[in-house]
């Protein structure tokens, strides 16, 4: 009943926080007889941030028209290449019209990028497609919100999850050849499952594999979020966080791991910093400093928009990576599509290399566990991978803001570059359209070498047995 009283509760909201927007632009309108009043400033600002606090956050765009690259500004058209019932693979595909640019941009690598499904939408990496787009051509994948999916759909499992990512390295070798893929938090687990299953197929695998502040070991710096997975056990996850889609969304009766809990854990661990940032925000308006409340406005929409998880992929998630450390400990199975179990075997990966990155800061994922890809890698030669530490980052530090441009990012364009050969498909040209010129700055940076650390020693965890049944549909 959680979610259905949620919603009430929302709906009940919704005409006080429309009440609240309109009464902050009529006392800031000085034009209005409401902005001549005193204080009409500070009432202004007061109702502005009761409408944020109490509006309804929706999916936002990634809004991404143009870009520069090379001092030439491309245009760019969003477009979904891959409709699946819990995901869309989204291309960004870049058009121009100076012969030169165009040339680049045929012969420069493709790019898969695994967003998390973690509880934020894909556009929180908006700021990662948007630096790529200037060196590769970029595709996404672009998570549905569950209480959208009807139950007609089926179920998703995690199992699922690394079938979907194979079915898109495979659409972007079909059309390129080969592609490289980058992974960032959630996915590195389930990107590294669908990789080493293709290798042991004998397929073809990308040519690398970045992987971005992932719990690939999460045993290692076991950071607040690790310590939460590990000492609940599977009953109390779904027991506790397990709820039904109310009956006025597309997926009503789906079992999910709602959106709106997920940000209250989110909140929770920070509440100082977001009350002071709110606080900032009043005081921002009262200054009339514009720049600082819209760039509080933008992080607030992203960071506020929140997704439901179906119910069987968070739980198997929970299990998988944080309770019985499957991957790490060479006991993972996935159902392929199917409906047969195969053993997951990093170490047959040979022909991909391997690239992982960390932040120093990072209060997710912490040291060391990204790290550990290298050892259940195996088989892939040292020359051909490599490890970075991002000095003074955050979690979120490593795949958007400055150090993400100007520290992380000239490493990954390099990496990839370096490991990138000529497709032996077809390329897939970039359409000419006219654009405008404009002048870009390319960011560099050092690279740093390369050292490899052993796995830090941790106490056992009991592995907590799970009592669901896997459903047969849709496999």
């Amino acid at each position: 009943m959680l979610y259905q009283i949620y919603e009430a509760q929302r709906s009940l909201m919704e005409p006080f926080a429309d009440f609240a927007q309109a009464s902050a632009k009529m006392y800031s309108n000085t034009s209005s007889l409401f902005g001549q009043t005193p204080f009409a400033q500070r009432v202004s600002a007061g109702y502005d941030l009761l409408y944020r606090l109490g509006k309804d956050y929706e999916k936002p765009s990634f809004g991404l028209q143009t870009i520069l690259a090379d001092g030439v500004e491309l245009a760019i058209q969003e477009r979904v290449e891959v409709d699946k019932p819990f995901c869309e693979l989204r291309r960004f595909k870049r058009f121009t019209d100076n012969a030169n640019t165009l040339s680049q941009l045929k012969g420069q690598p493709a790019v898969l990028i695994v967003a998390p499904l973690s509880g934020h939408y894909a556009t929180l990496l908006r700021d990662t497609v948007k630096t790529m787009l200037k060196d590769h051509k970029v595709y996404i994948t672009d998570w549905k919100n569950a209480r959208l999916v009807p139950l007609s759909e089926g179920e998703f499992h995690l199992d699922d999850y690394v079938n979907y990512v194979q079915e898109f390295i495979r659409h972007l070798q079909g059309i390129y050849g080969n592609c490289h893929v980058i992974s960032v938090c959630q996915p590195t687990v389930p990107v590294l499952a669908a990789v080493s299953l293709m290798a042991s197929r004998g397929e073809t695998t990308p040519l690398s594999m970045t992987m971005m502040g992932g719990p690939i070991d999460a045993r290692r710096s076991p950071t607040a979020v690790n310590n939460l997975a590990m000492n609940k056990s599977f009953e109390w996850f779904e027991n506790n966080v397990i709820f039904r889609v109310p009956a006025n969304f597309p997926g009503a009766g789906r079992r999910v791991y709602p959106g709106f809990l997920q940000h209250t854990g989110f909140v929770a661990m920070n509440p100082d910093r977001h009350l002071k940032s709110h606080y900032d925000y009043f005081k921002d308006l009262l200054k009339g400093d514009d720049a600082s409340t819209e760039a509080h406005r933008k992080f607030y929409d992203e960071y506020n928009a929140v997704l439901d998880m179906d119910a069987d992929y968070y739980l198997e998630t929970i299990q998988t990576v944080f309770q019985d450390f499957k991957l790490v400990n060479g006991t993972w199975d996935v159902r392929n599509t199917k409906g047969q179990p195969e053993r997951v075997r990093p170490q047959d990966i040979t022909s991909t290399a391997l690239f992982t990155v960390e932040g120093e800061l990072d209060d997710i994922s912490g040291s060391g566990q990204t790290e550990a890809a290298h050892d259940l890698c195996s088989g892939i030669a040292k020359s051909q991978q490599k490890h970075l530490e991002a000095k003074g980052a955050g979690h979120y530090g490593i795949f958007s803001g400055r150090r993400w441009r100007d520290v992380v990012y000239p490493q990954v364009k390099a990496f990839i570059l370096q490991h990138s050969q000529v497709a032996k498909a077809p390329v897939a040209q970039e359409t000419q359209v006219a654009a405008p010129v404009a002048v870009a700055a390319t960011p560099v940076a050092a690279v740093r070498p390369v050292a490899r650390k052993k796995a830090a020693s941790v106490a056992p965890v009991t592995p907590v047995a799970s009592k669901r049944s896997r459903a047969a549909s849709k496999r």
